[in-house]
């Protein structure tokens, strides 16, 4: 179980998470929605602790920046961050043994098989194009199999099959009782997938709800996103906007200590 309870972080003058509380149940899966600027990965950041934030967010009882919540905690960045000058291979062990993984060599082979790397090995990281990174990038957090996955905007830049399986595994994950946090703000990228959303817009919850508190009013995901964050009729709008969220740390916050290293 994962709390965040009264969360607030600042940029400067700018509030970018206001007072924010929500749980994520065991074994369960929470789309966190919102629209861009909502606060969405600033709360993900703060959860996996690279941000500086007033307030408390545990997991499973533990505060989330100690040693012993981040051996329970996974995240997938919306961006891939890949050292240039190692191959996909060696991405792979440097996570396994930072880890402190065993008996890990099979699970490296299945996950770079069924997102179609398993002949980029020798690839350094440079040299993959944007999809193929961000493969790497899902292969490298999903790797040590957390009991708590936090993903940020996971399927931008996949390719079909590549988004086909990381449904597929996430479906497997929740049946094996993995509690998941998916960040984004393409709806039906998720739409079949949730158990609970939680719509943020502004740096604040406008709601918390799981699938059979909608469902029993007779509406549908993008209904109740639209009421929420325009409060209009979701069948006048014809689609969220596509673009990628413009929330990253600027470099006067993190020259300012703002970020944690």
């Amino acid at each position: 179980m994962l709390d965040v309870n009264h969360v607030t972080k600042k940029y400067g003058k700018n509030l970018a998470c206001d007072d924010v509380s929500f749980t994520l149940d065991s074994g369960s899966l929470t789309v966190l929605l919102g629209p861009n600027g909502a606060g969405k990965s600033t709360i993900i950041k703060s959860i996996i602790g690279f941000l500086k934030y007033s307030g408390q967010i545990s997991v499973n009882g533990i505060p989330n920046k100690t040693t012993a919540a981040r051996k329970i905690l996974g995240y997938i960045p919306e961006l891939p961050s890949l050292y240039p000058t190692l191959t996909v291979i060696e991405h792979m062990e440097f996570i396994a043994r930072a880890y402190k993984m065993t008996n890990y060599k099979d699970r490296i082979e299945m996950l770079l098989k069924r997102f179609e790397l398993d002949d980029k090995k020798k690839k350094f990281g440079d040299e993959l194009s944007k999809g193929m990174q961000q493969k790497l990038n899902l292969c490298i957090g999903l790797l040590p199999d957390p009991d708590i996955l936090l993903m940020d905007e996971p399927l931008l830049g996949l390719d079909p099959h590549a988004i086909k399986e990381l449904k597929s595994m996430i479906e497997e994950m929740r049946q094996a009782g993995k509690t998941m946090l998916i960040s984004t703000h393409i709806i039906d990228s998720v739409d079949m997938l949730w158990d609970r959303t939680v719509i943020m817009q502004n740096g604040k919850v406008r709601a918390n709800v799981t699938r059979p508190e909608i469902e029993g009013q007779g509406k549908s995901l993008e209904d109740l996103f639209f009421e929420v964050t325009e409060g209009i009729d979701s069948s006048s709008v014809k689609a969220l906007p596509s673009e990628q969220e413009a929330e990253t740390v600027s470099e006067d916050a993190e020259a300012k200590g703002e970020v944690t290293k």
